[in-house]
C-alpha cells in the first residue's frame, strides 16, 4: 500500500493550513481551526505559486467568515491572470479544478474536453479584442462575444453553453482568491427552451440504413444509426456497450453507469449524463443486428470503420460526408430552412422519442428509456412532422354524426 504523502502546516495570518497535492495540484486544507477555513485548490504545481495563492486565498476566507475587514482585499488585490496557456494561466487552474476526482464533484473525460473547446474558442476573440487577462473579462466583453458566435453562426444552444461556461469559471477565479470581487459578471442568459436539431423521419431513417447497407464499407454504420434510432442512446453510451450489457435472448439491454463501482485498474470508466443506470427492451428490429453480429474479443459490441473503438467525430463525419450529402437531393431542403442534410447522430435520439410518442407510448415509459427524470425533457425532444400532424387531424372527429354529411356535401 502506498505511503500516505505528509501534508505541510503553515501558519498565516489568519488561519493554519495544511498544505498537500492532489494528482500533482497543491491544496489546502483549513478544517482544524477554530473557525472551519474549508479545504481548497490552490490551483498550481508550483510551490512557490502555491504560497502565494495560499497567502490570498487566507485573507478571502477570512473576510467570507467575517473575521476580517474587507479592506485587507483592496489592499492585496490578485495580479493579473493570464488568460494564455501555460502552467498559472486560468485555464489551467480552472481546469485543474474540473478534472478533480469524480467522489470530489469533478467532471467526466466529455465535459473537460467541451469545457477546453470553450476557452480556446473564446482565447481567439479575446486576443484580437486586446483582452489579455480574465481581470479585463467584463459583462461588455461577454455581450461583445455573444455577439461574435452570432456573427459565426452558432445555434442559441452553443452560445449559452459557451457564456455559461466562462461567467462560472470568472465566479471560480473570484471565490478561490485569483480575481478581484469586482470581477464577478451579474448578466442573467435566457435558458434554451426549444431545440433546432433536425428530426428524422421514418422513410429517412430507413434510407440511411438501405444506403448503408448497399455499400459494404459503410455496413458498420447501419448497424449503429439502426441501433441509434431502436434506442435513443447517445453516442457515447452506444459506443460504451459490451455484450454482458444484454441478457441472453437479446432480449433486454442494460446501459451501465460505473462512476461508483470499484473497477479493474486502468479499465475505463462508464458513466451516463444523468449518473444513473437504466434497462429497457431490445426492439426486434435491434435485435436481428445483434444477432449476426461476431462477438469481438475487446466485448464492446459496436465497432467504427476500421474496427476500432466507435469515436462520435468519425461517425458524425462519415455520416454527413457518405449518406447525408449523398441523399440530400432525395429529401430536399426549403432554402433557409434546417432540413434533413442537417441531421446529425443526435438527431436519432429525437426521432426514436418522436416515433414512440407518436405510438401513443406512454410519457413515464417513454421517459424512463431515455433516461429523464422530467418529462420536461421528452417534451424537449417530441417533433410532430406536417405528414403525422395531419394524420393525426383526421383522426378526430369534431362534428360528430354530422361531420360525415358535411365532408360529403350533403343534408342531415
Amino acid at each position: 500500500m502506498p505511503k500516505k504523502r505528509e501534508k505541510e502546516r503553515i501558519v498565516s495570518q489568519h488561519f493554519i493550513w495544511l498544505v498537500g497535492q492532489r494528482n500533482g495540484v497543491f491544496f489546502a486544507d483549513g478544517h482544524s481551526n477554530r473557525v472551519n477555513a474549508g479545504r481548497h485548490s490552490l490551483g498550481t504545481r508550483d510551490r512557490d505559486q502555491a504560497i502565494e495563492n495560499l497567502k490570498q486565498l487566507d485573507r478571502v476566507r477570512a473576510v467570507g467568515l467575517g473575521l476580517a475587514d474587507p479592506a485587507i482585499l483592496a489592499a492585496s488585490e490578485p495580479q493579473a491572470l493570464d488568460l494564455k496557456k501555460g502552467e498559472s494561466s486560468g485555464e489551467s487552474l480552472y481546469m485543474d479544478f474540473v478534472a478533480r476526482p469524480l467522489i470530489a464533484g469533478g467532471a467526466g473525460k466529455g465535459t473537460q474536453k467541451r469545457y477546453r473547446a470553450v476557452f480556446e474558442k473564446f482565447h481567439m476573440f479575446a486576443a484580437e479584442s486586446g483582452v489579455l487577462s480574465w481581470n479585463g473579462v467584463s459583462k461588455s466583453v461577454l455581450v461583445s462575444y455573444a455577439s461574435w458566435l452570432d456573427g459565426e453562426g452558432y445555434a442559441y444552444a452553443t452560445e449559452y453553453l459557451e457564456l455559461t461556461t466562462l461567467k462560472q469559471a470568472i465566479k471560480w477565479f473570484v471565490q478561490e482568491g485569483y480575481l478581484p470581487t469586482s470581477a464577478l459578471i451579474r448578466m442573467p442568459l435566457d435558458k434554451p427552451r426549444d431545440t433546432d436539431t433536425y428530426c428524422y423521419k421514418p422513410d429517412e431513417v430507413a434510407a440511411i440504413v438501405q444506403y448503408c447497407r448497399e455499400h459494404p464499407p459503410l455496413a458498420w454504420l447501419a448497424d449503429i444509426v439502426t441501433a441509434l434510432a431502436c434506442t435513443g442512446l447517445r453516442i457515447s453510451e452506444l459506443a460504451a456497450m459490451r455484450w454482458t450489457d444484454l441478457d441472453e435472448g437479446l432480449q433486454m439491454l442494460r446501459i451501465v453507469d460505473e462512476r461508483h463501482r470499484r473497477r479493474r485498474s486502468g479499465s475505463e470508466v462508464r458513466r451516463t449524463k444523468t449518473g444513473r443506470s437504466r434497462s429497457f427492451p431490445i426492439h426486434p428490429d435491434l435485435a436481428a443486428v445483434l444477432s449476426r453480429m461476431d462477438r469481438s474479443s475487446d466485448g464492446v459490441i459496436f465497432h467504427g470503420p476500421l474496427g476500432g473503438r466507435v469515436k462520435a467525430d468519425t461517425v458524425r463525419r462519415i455520416l454527413i460526408r457518405d449518406v447525408l450529402s449523398k441523399l440530400k437531393d432525395r429529401f430536399p431542403t426549403a432554402e433557409g430552412e434546417i432540413g434533413f442534410e442537417h441531421g446529425r447522430l443526435h438527431s436519432f435520439r429525437h426521432y426514436f422519442c418522436s416515433v414512440a410518442a407518436q405510438a401513443a407510448t406512454a410519457e413515464h415509459t417513454v421517459m424512463s428509456w431515455l433516461g429523464h427524470s422530467s418529462s420536461k425533457m421528452v417534451r424537449h425532444y417530441f417533433h410532430l412532422h406536417d405528414d403525422e400532424s395531419r394524420r393525426q387531424m383526421k383522426r378526430i372527429n369534431f362534428l360528430g354524426d354530422a361531420g360525415g354529411c358535411v365532408a360529403a356535401g350533403d343534408a342531415c
